[in-house]
Formats: structure tokens, C-alpha cells, sequence
């Protein structure tokens, strides 16, 4: 089976889908292994290195998309490179299926398989492979460090000639991976760190790495079987919003990373709120790129309001990003190894098995994904 990875063109984008030690893994499994000329070089890898791992070079990429059997990936690919690929082609990478209606269509039209690594189950079989919660991982380490740098304050409580140094008071919006990664990076900074969360379930887990969890009462919340925070309603926001506006006075770095998955990201703190924190404090908003939970954040700038700085930069985890690229590198290979046929030294797509149907987003032709199909058929494309 000949795979083909492409360089990203996202300018953007620090990040590689693939790394040689993957590459390895899977020339060792029997498959043939195709990488673009100059696909490390945004985190110092040659293409000899590529080489010494068993892969070959493409100088033509267009060539090499047309007669790969699957191509792998990290962002979602160009339209109008979709049509240059093989019909039956299986194709891997983010896609942003629930708002990405324009490119679903055309994966479907082209007859490519294609596979959306954030559509991957939650489940501890697809542990391995979870590119979203690795990526999301780092996503809340970079914030925590983003916060300290950009702060006049320390973290650390320190006991000095001239007096007691109160630590930092860090407040973190949203437990989920990225949240409880900015709580542990935060504590190992010697911050005091509090922590808000909809679900009553993560309590344990906030106070397990030596953090407050602020409780507040919402009525009925809970999470959803992939274990996402259920959407609130608008008076379970305000109520939460209230809340919420008295620890972020009291705070000097927020971090909000709520997220809804598939929707707009809920804005939890206001303009007021922020405008109410001390100058000199600290907002980074993890969720910018899907709307923001900070009503006066910017997508890729920082704001300046009332003295308080307000982080809204794009793709976290690309700023560590040979980290983020081995994270991500092992995801894929990890994906690949669970669906191989050793018998026909292939990757095989069923879409009747449990995990691929909840990642596979169109396969034989047709959208597949019960979920997205039922989007689009709702929501047809403009002519």
C-alpha cells in the first residue's frame, strides 16, 4: 500500500503530520512510504533522514497525491487539490467536518475515504490515537507558559530579604485535557490554583493535583458519552457568568479553554469581567479559534484592556512544535497499525467497525457519518 505524505501549506503551521521514527513503524508493517521533499524542515528534520527511516522523496507533489493509495496528513486539505487524488484513496487528517460542509462534499464527490482525526472515539481502544486530546495537552502546557511570560507577577511563593512574595493566583475556566495540563504546569510553577468546570465529576481530579475546585450551582449539567461538557443553556451562562466574575477579579491569570465540540465555543467572560481584573493580570483564551470564551479577545492578537492583556493566539501546540509533531506523528502511526492487514499488507476501511464509524466522515462515494450527513442534509450547500 502506498502511502503519500504531504507538506502542509498552511503558513501557519509549524507543525509535520509525520516524523522518520514513524515511518519506520510503518515500513516495517509493509507499507511503502512516500514524504514530500522538505516535509520536516519546519522542525529541523532532512530529508535524509526521512531516507535513513525507509521512506522515498517526492519532488512533485500533485503526481504523488494521484497514485497514493492514502494520504496522511495534519490539517485539511486544499479543495482543489482533492480531485488530484485516486478515487478510493483513504485520507487522514483534521477536517473540521461539522463547519467544513464546502470540503466534506467535495471528499465525497472525489470518492475518497476520509478519516477526521478529531472525529476519533474517546474510547480507551482509541486512547492511542487521540490526536485531539495529545494536541489539546499541549495546548494548555503552552498557555500556563504564554501567562507567566507575558505576566509582571512570578508564580512561586518566595521568601526573600525584602519580604514574602505572595504566589501568582492562576484561575482555569474548563477541565478538560487542556485544563487539567494548565493546572499541573501552573502548581509546578508554585502558582495558587483555582479551577471551574460544569461537571460536578472532575472535582477529584482538579484536587488531585493540589488545586481548588470552585463550585458552583448550575442545576442539571453533566458531559456527553465522548466526555465533552454539555452545552449550557443562556441562564445557566449568566449564572455561571456571576460566578464566575468574582474569581476572575480575584485572580491574576485566567485561562479559559470550554470548549463545545461541533459548535461555537460559549463566551464566559465578558468585557466587563475582564475590565473589572487588575491591571497587569493575564487572560489567555484557549478557545479563540472556536469563537472564544472571552468576549474581547481577538483571533491571533493580543488586547489590551484597561491594562489587562488578553491572549487570543491561534494553534497553541505549535508553538512546541517538535513536541506537537511527535504527538501527533504517533497518533496517526498508531491509527494505522490498529487497521492493518498484515494478510494483504494494507489499511483496511470498515465502515461497520465501532471505531472507525465514529471518524469516518465519507467512504464509497457518500458522506457516512450519521452525524455529519444529517448537518448537511439540514444545512445544503449555496450555489
Amino acid at each position: 500500500m502506498q502511502f503519500f505524505i504531504p507538506k502542509e501549506t498552511s503558513t501557519d503551521e509549524t507543525r509535520v503530520s509525520v516524523i522518520p521514527v514513524t515511518i519506520s513503524k510503518l515500513v516495517k508493517l509493509g507499507a511503502k512510504i512516500c514524504v514530500e521533499t522538505g516535509l520536516g524542515t519546519p522542525i529541523h528534520i532532512s530529508d535524509d533522514d526521512y531516507l535513513a527511516a525507509g521512506a522515498t522523496i517526492a519532488t512533485d507533489r500533485k503526481a504523488a497525491l494521484s497514485t497514493a493509495d492514502a494520504v496522511l496528513r495534519l490539517r485539511k486539505p486544499p479543495l482543489d487539490e482533492i480531485a488530484a487524488m485516486k478515487r478510493g484513496a483513504l485520507h487522514v487528517s483534521y477536517l473540521d467536518p461539522f463547519n467544513q460542509h464546502e470540503l466534506v462534499h467535495a471528499l465525497a464527490a472525489a470518492g475518497v475515504s476520509a478519516v477526521s482525526m478529531e472525529m476519533i472515539p474517546r474510547t480507551t481502544v482509541a486512547q492511542k490515537m487521540d490526536a485531539l486530546s495529545s494536541q489539546a495537552n499541549l495546548g494548555g502546557y503552552v498557555a500556563v507558559m504564554l501567562a507567566a511570560s507575558s505576566s509582571p507577577l512570578v508564580f512561586p511563593m518566595m521568601m526573600t530579604p525584602s519580604g514574602t512574595i505572595r504566589p501568582a493566583r492562576v484561575f482555569v475556566i474548563g477541565v478538560g485535557v487542556a485544563g487539567l495540563q494548565a493546572i499541573a504546569t501552573a502548581k509546578r510553577l508554585g502558582a495558587s490554583v483555582f479551577a471551574f468546570d460544569t461537571r460536578p465529576v472532575v472535582e477529584e481530579q482538579v484536587k488531585s493535583l493540589g488545586a481548588k475546585f470552585v463550585k458552583v450551582d448550575l442545576g442539571e449539567t453533566g458531559q456527553t458519552a465522548q466526555g465533552y461538557a454539555k452545552e449550557l443553556t443562556a441562564e445557566q451562562l449568566e449564572k455561571q457568568r456571576a460566578a464566575m466574575a468574582e474569581q476572575c477579579a480575584e485572580a491574576d491569570i485566567v485561562i479559559t479553554t470550554a470548549q463545545v465540540f461541533g459548535r461555537k465555543s460559549p463566551v464566559i467572560m465578558t468585557t466587563a469581567m475582564v475590565e473589572k481584573m487588575r491591571a497587569g493580570s493575564v487572560v489567555v483564551d484557549m478557545a479563540v479559534e472556536g469563537g472564544g470564551n472571552v468576549e474581547c479577545s481577538r483571533l491571533g492578537e493580543e488586547v489590551d484592556v484597561r491594562g489587562v492583556k488578553v491572549l487570543g493566539y491561534a494553534n497553541l501546540p505549535g508553538r512546541v512544535a517538535r513536541t506537537a509533531s511527535q504527538m501527533y506523528s504517533n497518533n496517526l502511526g498508531n491509527f494505522v497499525e490498529h487497521f492493518w492487514d498484515k494478510e494483504s499488507s494494507s489499511l483496511k476501511v470498515d465502515p461497520k467497525d465501532s471505531l472507525m464509524q465514529g471518524c469516518l466522515i465519507t467512504h464509497s462515494g457518500e458522506i457516512c457519518h450519521e452525524n455529519i450527513r444529517t448537518l448537511l442534509q439540514a444545512t445544503p450547500l449555496k450555489s
